[in-house]
């Protein structure tokens, strides 16, 4: 079978990028052709035969005119659709495999497979991983531009994205991100994809609120490396380890003042955590020393504040032993069994997350059971994933 992976980056860059190249590199075990469409860039690192990629848009480092020059780009990309239908021409895919398109890509790349259907008289099977909410909110965390919870785009319609300026607190970007939501809205556009792959339960709950969504998604929680299972020494610490970001929750964390923290990580709110005597401050740990960092913790915590998708951190925290106490929110509560392989607490609430550090911290006897619980618990490995994917697909 001929699979096209497409992804804005094609670049190590975050999760959604470390899920295309691993997922493809066992599909190509498997005896599967993979080709890769989406923006050049330096560090790329996967490719596609017709040697056909976009132009490198980065919202971040543009200057201010650039940006503004970006912004009908970020709506709909000709320059997308006709690469994408050169490398769809001349590799001929079975399967095309969005995943994250908006903004850089656009879903002109659908319109790309479309027109190639019609042309070759061949049925491409259109696959979606979700790994955001992007395809329902415009800024994809379903927060407003204060990081509160916020759902009004799909109650009362895509304008509210532009009246709160979700998008960057910017009035400019948001007005371009309601656009293009509701241009595609109208269109009926994403009626065109055949089977959205959501890594949660909680996130196919909201998918399915969109009508041309719902009845095709379905729930695969991401997959994991397997690691050795085996019991080590707790050090009298709580273990964050991610993004030192707003709506990880950090805040929450600077609150508990008493308790002894090391933290893994890097991001914008560095400074005020090195400004806490109680924190230490590893910096971005990877590899054997970020396992060994979380095989030594008591616990780790992971007290997010939007709605978390899958996330890769809590999996490996409690592969390697460790339990979690996690927030009550989006799928994190999934992924723990709460009161054996962690606790969950009240997002957001400090006293609530405190009371759930000291009931492992101050019970030895329930660590230690709560640690044996983690190294029986299993997710599933690539192999495992893919041979689900795999009947996802036949089945459409």
């Amino acid at each position: 079978m001929k699979i096209l992976m497409v992804n804005k980056f094609l670049h190590p860059n975050g999760g959604s990028e470390t899920y295309i190249f691993k997922l493809g590199d066992y599909l190509k075990k498997l005896g599967h052709e993979v080709e890769y469409f989406g923006m050049e860039h330096e560090g790329r690192i996967v490719s596609n035969s017709a040697e056909q990629y976009t132009t490198d848009l980065d919202f971040h480092t543009a200057s201010k005119a650039k940006q503004l020059s970006y912004s009908l780009r970020t709506v709909y990309s000709s320059e997308a659709k006709k690469k994408m239908s050169i490398v769809l021409n001349s590799f001929q895919p079975d399967v095309v495999h969005l995943n994250n398109f908006n903004y850089q890509l656009t879903p002109s790349v659908i319109y790309a497979v479309k027109d190639y259907e019609k042309k070759s008289g061949s049925r491409v099977k259109l696959l979606y991983t979700a790994h955001d909410y992007q395809l329902i909110c415009p800024n994809h965390m379903m927060q407003d531009c204060g990081g509160s919870i916020c759902e009004d785009c799909t109650d009362k319609g895509y304008l509210s994205c532009l009246k709160k300026g979700c998008i960057h607190s910017s009035k400019a970007k948001s007005a371009i991100g309601t656009l293009e939501a509701s241009l595609y809205s109208a269109l009926k556009t994403y009626r065109n994809i055949d089977c959205v792959i959501c890594p949660s339960g909680f996130m196919k709950t909201k998918l399915d609120g969109n009508k041309y969504l719902n009845g095709k998604t379905v729930t695969l929680h991401n997959f994991i490396d397997s690691v050795e299972k085996k019991s080590a020494e707790k050090k009298d610490y709580v273990l964050y380890f991610g993004r030192y970001a707003k709506e990880k929750g950090i805040d929450t964390l600077l609150k508990l003042e008493d308790i002894n923290f090391v933290f893994a990580g890097s991001g914008e709110l560095e400074e005020e955590i090195n400004k806490k005597g109680n924190i230490k401050n590893v910096g971005f740990k990877t590899g054997a020393e970020l396992e060994e960092l979380i095989r030594g913790a008591v616990c780790s915590v992971y007290p997010s504040v939007w709605y978390e998708n899958c996330p890769f951190s809590v999996m490996e925290s409690i592969m390697y032993g460790t339990p979690v106490i996690g927030a009550d929110i989006g799928g994190i509560p999934e992924l723990i069994d709460n009161g054996k392989t962690g606790l969950l607490f009240k997002a957001g609430d400090e006293n609530s997350l405190r009371e759930a550090i000291e009931k492992i911290t101050k019970s030895p006897e329930l660590a230690r059971k709560m640690s044996k619980s983690c190294l029986e618990k299993s997710f599933d490995t690539v192999e495992e994933y893919t041979e689900k994917y795999l009947k996802i697909i036949e089945e459409l």
